[in-house]
């Protein structure tokens, strides 16, 4: 049982149905196999991939399955999922 996930999203910043897929699938492995933290690298850009990920975490039926999302402080092309 990993610690951690990470996962680079750069490749998805073109389709957002890959995106919402990784993201998705990302979130259900995390909860199943009870990881304590996700890390997903929108990266710093524009900042609109990164709110594009957390739109979709914030949705009703993926919340329920984790604890907190955070915008890491020291690098802002991090968002933190902790469950």
């Amino acid at each position: 049982m990993p610690e951690k996930l990470t996962v680079d999203l750069h490749p998805y910043f073109r389709s957002d149905r890959d995106l919402d897929a990784a993201v998705r699938r990302t979130i259900f492995r995390a909860a199943k196999d009870q990881v304590k933290l996700v890390e997903f690298i929108p990266g710093k850009g524009s900042g609109k991939l990164r709110k594009r990920v957390l739109a979709m975490l914030n949705q009703p039926h993926l919340k329920k399955l984790y604890r907190s999302v955070e915008a890491d402080t020291t690098n802002e092309g991090r968002v933190l999922v902790r469950f």
